[in-house]
């Protein structure tokens, strides 16, 4: 067949049908790279007795931006949340509140020193029910509710609109 630069050329507004079609936004130059990788891919397969090209391609093309899309999905989908996060997720609200610090310190400020220990370990070191509840040396349903008991403690000190949305476990 041609060389790749003359089907790149005819084929090239397929790469781009085909990443409207994904509605894909975000990394556009990626899927475009993806979508030439798979136009090549589709070159070197071709088999003239099998059908027309051009259908064949466009599969090809969709194919491979497709399955890179599902990659992508899957590694956002396993980000590991950065302490930061956790504390986040656990007031309620962004880094941009000003005072932050004494605000989180006048909540912990409100809880024992089993309920500081219980927040440090379940959330910011990530430890599992069965590992913190070993550590206070309780049996894990009163870990639970201990651990239901502080978030509750510290969404009344907090009383952030909406904290509680962000602070159910």
């Amino acid at each position: 067949m041609e060389n790749f630069e003359e089907v790149l050329a005819q084929y090239e507004p397929m790469i781009y049908a085909c990443i409207r079609k994904l509605r894909i936004y975000k990394n556009h130059s990626e899927f475009v790279q993806v979508g030439r990788v798979g136009l090549w891919k589709a070159l070197q397969r071709y088999e003239k007795e099998r059908g027309d090209f051009a259908p064949f391609v466009y599969r090809s093309i969709y194919g491979s931006i497709l399955d890179e899309l599902k990659k992508s999905h899957a590694n956002e989908q396993q980000a590991v949340p950065t302490e930061s996060d956790v504390l986040e997720r656990i007031i309620g609200f962004k880094e941009e509140v000003v005072d932050q610090n004494k605000f989180i310190a006048e909540a912990l400020s409100h809880l024992n020193p089993t309920e500081i220990q219980l927040i440090q370990l379940i959330f910011l070191e990530g430890f599992s029910l069965d590992e913190a509840a070993s550590r206070l040396e309780m049996s894990k349903e009163s870990l639970k509710k201990k651990r239901q008991r502080t978030l509750k403690k510290l969404r009344n000190h907090m009383k952030v609109p909406g904290a509680e949305t962000f602070m159910k476990v």
